[in-house]
């Protein structure tokens, strides 16, 4: 044993179980973690070699005798007829049928249902109504031959696999004797996680998991790459988390059932996890706009009632490709189904974006062999933990939260500051140092949100500048995100002649960044444009526009062009997949100029207008969202038609000190100002 695992035995003396144990069995058993280390816990709570060995042959036999697989369910009813009784082990969930008037059970792996249930344990175990939980049960078989529609299988005795009770204090007592670093130690290890393989901020990752577990009304969400562990924990080690597989789910479920008035998952959970993100999907149409407003405030409206509840909500999926390739071209909430992928009041309501591709994937040497808390014994401090006030409070000692967070992100960062603080110190006893380490934390996750919502709805989310006050010294500091930018897709230096970079709303309602490259063969003056298939009619007769105005003005520009001599090739390439702008004749002018005078544009330069076939300069719309665009993109430069400067006041300070700027008045203008010096 290292330092830690005597520590926990000398403090937490029969509330800790070896990890390797739990690892040993569940390889040979598809048992919830739970379910084995609470029979761990009852044989195999000691340090004593020869006892352990005992206690473990105990389980198994408990295990291979009373757990019930489905495919041996026919055997096991046999043994519940022949011997008169028996004890098994079964996920069972509860439902009342009204025509008899009694409760009824259906048993998941033993495969019977309409099983009566005494009304005592549907009053003491209020779960067993809402999505079954694992049960050790004590069965008896008769058959009335005067009663053929009640179930010969008759329930003598049930015990949930849960501790009856939980002393918080003794957690609270016991925590004094840990460091910091220690404790945090102790969740990785109850968790099943070797802490000496994770990075420190992947052990801030992996406690952020738990907030959800340990703070009501929590929305968190966590996409990554595959076998990072994202719906372990909400699956396997807590019985009072919910996982929803496949997504598909209805309001009844989840909120409330108007015909039987019963409240759905969230009011039986303490959280709701969702796997597979891309695959949610409510059979009902509201079933979206319910979500949000119990996001927003843990209440919901069905019928003329109002309804509370408490449960978390956790996303959890898969990004496909990439972080730095999804924000070139999209945002981080992509693999979102349609119906919630460009929904920025939906994601609003997210108070963390936990970075899952900062998580390494599973493997052998992730998972601990040492001492850690019995899964039911942490999950039961979870629940206790969730019925204490906001550690939140400790933020208000020491710093101020800065002006461009609105409510929302106020809320998101307390009630993740308050969450993390529950798990690193449930005994409240931390000072400035600690709480401004969480802080930083709690505000890098919200302002990971809200740079994806920027990205989605423009300048209603520009404030974004996320940053804290110290009250003592009044200093300020801001905090980023490590994808801050995700790569740039106007790169830096001269690009060549011809290529030119725009911005403007694509066709499907988006603002984008487009590139145009364009290319000049010896020829007859022939014209070909490629790439305008997503823009339609609009895209194609701004290009031609552009082209005809060339043929016609090159000469205005320099002597030198001369356009019957040349063909000209021009690719448009939707670099944000938002489908092509109508917004190209000035940038496609500036190109063709480009190319036939054999001079770059200036590099980092967007060009933002366009014009009419008689050269009229049409005025900017929305240019502060552009400019935002054009910022996120990598532009330096910015090129503006004069009729849009007096909007220069739309765009915020900050952002307008980001861009050297040229306004251009006619399209000639443009092309001189655009086109490098020799």
């Amino acid at each position: 044993m290292d330092e830690l695992d005597k520590l926990l035995n000398q403090h937490f003396a029969g509330r800790v179980v070896r990890k390797d144990l739990t690892k040993q069995i569940k390889e040979g058993a598809n048992v919830p973690v739970y379910v084995l280390e609470y029979l761990l816990g009852m044989y195999c709570a000691t340090d004593d070699e020869e006892a352990i060995e005992a206690g473990i042959s105990t389980v198994k036999n408990i295990i291979a005798d009373n757990f019930v697989r489905p495919d041996e369910a026919e055997k096991i009813k046999s043994k519940i007829r022949e011997l008169g009784q028996y004890t098994i082990i079964d996920n069972i969930t509860v439902k009342l049928n009204e025509k008899r008037d009694v409760y009824e059970a259906e048993f998941s792996n033993l495969g019977i249902r309409g099983v009566d249930v005494p009304v005592n344990y549907v009053k003491r175990y209020d779960k067993l109504l809402g999505g079954g939980i694992w049960c050790l049960a004590k069965m008896e078989y008769y058959y009335d031959e005067f009663d053929r529609n009640r179930s010969p299988f008759v329930l003598v005795n049930l015990n949930p696999i849960q501790l009856p009770t939980m002393d918080i204090d003794e957690i609270l007592e016991a925590r004094k004797y840990f460091t910091k670093e220690q404790w945090i130690d102790v969740m990785m290890r109850s968790i099943g996680l070797e802490p000496s393989q994770l990075d420190y901020n992947v052990k801030w990752h992996m406690l952020l998991r738990l907030v959800p577990l340990v703070e009501n009304n929590y929305n968190l969400c966590e996409l990554g790459p595959r076998s990072t562990g994202k719906s372990y924990v909400y699956k396997e080690i807590s019985p009072n988390s919910i996982l929803v597989s496949g997504g598909q789910t209805t309001v009844a479920n989840l909120f409330y059932n108007m015909n039987t008035r019963q409240v759905g998952l969230v009011g039986l959970w303490d959280c709701v996890a969702f796997d597979e993100v891309a695959g949610i999907k409510f059979k009902d149409q509201d079933g979206i706009q319910i979500m949000k407003d119990y996001m927003a405030s843990g209440s919901f409206a069905r019928g003329k009632e109002e309804k509370h509840a408490n449960a978390s909500m956790v996303f959890v999926g898969n990004i496909n490709q990439s972080v730095e390739a999804i924000l070139k071209t999209s945002h981080l909430f992509e693999p979102f189904p349609d119906a919630m992928a460009n929904d920025t009041a939906f994601f609003d309501r997210m108070h963390y974006y936990l970075p899952g591709w900062e998580v390494p994937k599973m493997r052998p040497e992730h998972f601990t062999d040492n001492y850690g808390f019995i899964v039911d014994y942490i999950s039961e401090f979870f629940r206790e933990m969730r019925k204490r006030p906001s550690y939140a409070d400790c933020i208000d000692h020491y710093y101020k939260l800065g002006r461009d967070l609105n409510q929302r992100d106020v809320i998101a960062v307390r009630k993740t500051v308050s969450g993390m603080a529950k798990l690193i110190y449930p005994d409240g006893n931390f000072g400035k140092e600690e709480t401004e380490e969480l802080l930083q934390y709690a505000l890098a996750g919200r302002r990971r949100v809200k740079e994806q919502l920027k990205k989605i709805g423009g300048m209603e989310f520009y404030d974004v500048r996320f940053s804290y006050v110290d009250k003592e010294t009044l200093e300020e500091n801001y905090v980023s995100v490590p994808e801050q930018g995700g790569g740039k897709l106007i790169p830096e230096g001269t690009m060549k002649p011809g290529h030119i970079f725009t911005a403007g709303r694509g066709s499907n309602g988006n603002m984008g960044v487009f590139k145009i490259e364009t290319e000049a063969i010896a020829g007859a003056g022939r014209f070909e444009c490629a790439g305008l298939a997503s823009g339609g009619r609009d895209a194609r007769e701004n290009v031609k526009l552009a082209f005809k105005y060339f043929e016609v003005n090159a000469k205005h520009i320099s002597g030198a062009i001369a356009v019957q001599r040349e063909d000209y090739m021009m690719h448009v390439i939707d670099l944000q997949g938002v489908g092509v702008t109508s917004e190209l004749s000035l940038a496609a002018f500036i190109a063709l100029c480009s190319v036939a005078l054999e001079r770059p544009v200036q590099p980092e330069m967007a060009v933002l207008g366009s014009m009419t076939i008689g050269g009229t300069i049409t005025k900017v719309e929305e240019l502060a969202n552009l400019m935002q665009v054009c910022f996120d993109a990598g532009a330096k430069r910015i090129l503006l038609p004069m009729a849009s400067a007096v909007d220069i006041a739309t765009v915020p300070a900050e952002l307008f000190s980001k861009f050297q700027l040229a306004f251009y008045e006619s399209p000639e203008d443009a092309v001189i100002k655009a086109v490098a010096a020799d």
